[in-house]
């Protein structure tokens, strides 16, 4: 890293964009972009405000549409000229405000970019565009019997570039990986306007594994143009279980047990009893309603494989106290088990005018301990929270259920999520585990890290952008915010007492 880099004053305080103007930009954006391309009035800039998070909205100063790598080149460099701030955007489907935009930045919108390139059936890749849907590589896969693995619940609507920003998983991640584990290379856009190639065609690459580095970077350090994914085989079969319990610590410890047992499951999900309910009157999945948690465990493979993890599995769920098994019979009962696992955040909105969809990661071990202080939190806050959880990897999706018109609700969501993600650090685990952290967790990141990792983020950073301008003000807190998290006031980037250590 070089000495003009180091000496960034990276991390004390947000850069001050106020000085931008609108008009220049708009004008220097002309000049590159095709009619049609560039928007900047108000009404075009509303529907995008917010990503999936609509809790937080903000107009950005203007969305640019490029359909070529050629125009995105042109933006990012005449951004890079003019100081302006960048937030790169797919579907919009995130849900830790990845994509807000910045109010007084650029907006770079790359749903246009939404063509499989090469699917290549003997090497198992396709090249994809950033937005490509996730479910559309697997609907054009299928007819050589491959299909992409990582399946967010968004699936059908969440395209590639966001799942590359925020490291997207699903409920089959547990054996066949997250985004990172399942790409080969990524083609992107740095600041300055340079294409970089990381990653390739082979196994691996010499030199730092940056592709695990740019893989959940949320859009920080370059923007994405283009993406090879592996492909993988059909199983020959896949079969689901379902397993109720009448404790939901059992119900998690049986999880541990699972895992425990050399058993690498396709899924192993976890709902309590509010989240069936809600999604057995949306789907009619045919969940027992009398189960305080239900654990779905699935087993794909040729069928001798599967039958052999289904009776070891059968047999760990009903060593842990399960009170009901059932075994898919076909996969029509397969699709609706997972159909009401998938139904969930659907069925939340039925429930509740609005809901806060929180996102962490803790040891297997501690899902009973979790969710048993959720509970407790439940009265604290006076606020209903129905739990859905990647119970394979400890990846935690609790929906705090609230009313944004009723006072105070918002805010006392956000404490809630605030308080299950600092909990989640506390047990051993971490602020999140695939929906990124965004400007919605950027507080307990102040929580989880110290200084000296928080400097060093900042570090990588300004080795990709040093300006600092690729989705300013998200994911990496300042110690100013930091400090001022931790009740310590700060103004205009000044603190009292400056020789007393704080950070």
């Amino acid at each position: 890293m070089n000495a003009e880099v180091e000496a960034l004053p990276f991390g004390e305080t947000e850069r001050d964009f106020s000085a931008i103007d609108k008009v220049r930009v708009v004008e220097a954006l002309s000049r590159v972009l095709p009619a049609g391309t560039l928007m900047y009035e108000t009404e075009d800039l509303r529907p995008y405000e917010c990503d999936g998070l609509a809790a937080y909205r903000a107009l950005p100063l203007v969305v640019a549409l490029p359909t070529t790598e050629a125009q995105v080149v042109d933006v990012l460099r005449i951004c890079h000229e003019l100081g302006v701030p960048v937030v790169a955007r797919g579907a919009g489907t995130g849900l830790s405000g990845g994509a807000l935009p910045h109010t007084r930045g650029v907006l770079l919108s790359l749903a246009r970019f939404n063509r499989i390139l090469e699917l290549d059936p003997l090497a198992r890749t396709a090249v994809v565009q950033p937005g490509v849907r996730n479910l559309a590589i697997s609907e054009a896969a299928a007819p050589h019997g491959l299909y992409y693995a990582p399946d967010p619940s968004s699936q059908i609507a969440c395209s590639i570039g966001g799942n590359v920003a925020e490291n997207a998983g699903g409920v089959h991640c547990l054996k066949y990986g997250l985004t990172v584990h399942n790409l080969l290379r990524v083609r992107g856009v740095t600041i300055e306007g340079e294409i970089v190639e990381i990653g390739s065609g082979a196994l691996d690459s010499p030199g730092y594994d940056l592709l695990a580095l740019v893989t959940g970077s949320e859009g920080m350090l370059v923007v994405v143009t283009e993406v090879t994914v592996k492909l993988v085989p059909k199983p020959q079969l896949a079969q689901c279980v379902l397993a109720a319990f009448d404790d939901v610590v059992r119900a998690g410890d049986a999880v541990a047990r699972i895992i425990a047992a050399g058993i690498i499951p396709a899924g192993l999900e976890m709902m309590d009893q509010p989240a069936t309910a809600a999604v057995e009157e949306f789907v009619r999945a045919g969940y027992p309603l009398d189960a305080k948690a239900i654990l779905l465990c699935e087993a794909d493979g040729t069928p001798e494989e599967v039958a052999e993890e289904i009776a070891r599995v059968r047999a760990v769920l009903e060593d842990s106290g399960a009170t009901e098994i059932r075994v898919s019979r076909d996969e029509a009962e397969r699709l609706r088990f997972w159909a009401g696992r998938k139904a969930a955040f659907p069925a939340a909105g039925r429930l509740s005018p609005d809901y806060y969809c929180m996102d962490g990661t803790i040891p297997r071990k501690r899902l009973g301990e979790m969710l048993t202080a959720i509970q407790t939190m439940e009265a604290t806050y006076g606020l209903r929270c129905m739990n859905v959880f990647h119970a394979g990897d400890g990846n935690l999706h609790p929906l705090i259920l609230f009313d944004a018109n009723q006072p105070d609700e918002l805010e006392r969501a956000e404490a809630f999520g605030a308080e299950i993600l600092e909990l989640s650090v506390a047990l051993g685990g971490t602020i999140t585990g695939e929906h990124g952290v965004g400007l919605e967790k950027i507080n307990q990141m102040c929580a989880q890290f110290t200084t000296a990792e928080v400097r060093q983020f900042f570090r990588v950073k300004a080795a990709f952008d040093p300006p600092g301008l690729l989705n300013p003000g998200k994911a990496i807190p300042t110690l100013n915010r930091c400090a001022e998290y931790g009740r310590m006031k700060v103004s205009k980037g000044h603190v009292p007492y400056p020789d007393i250590p704080r950070f």
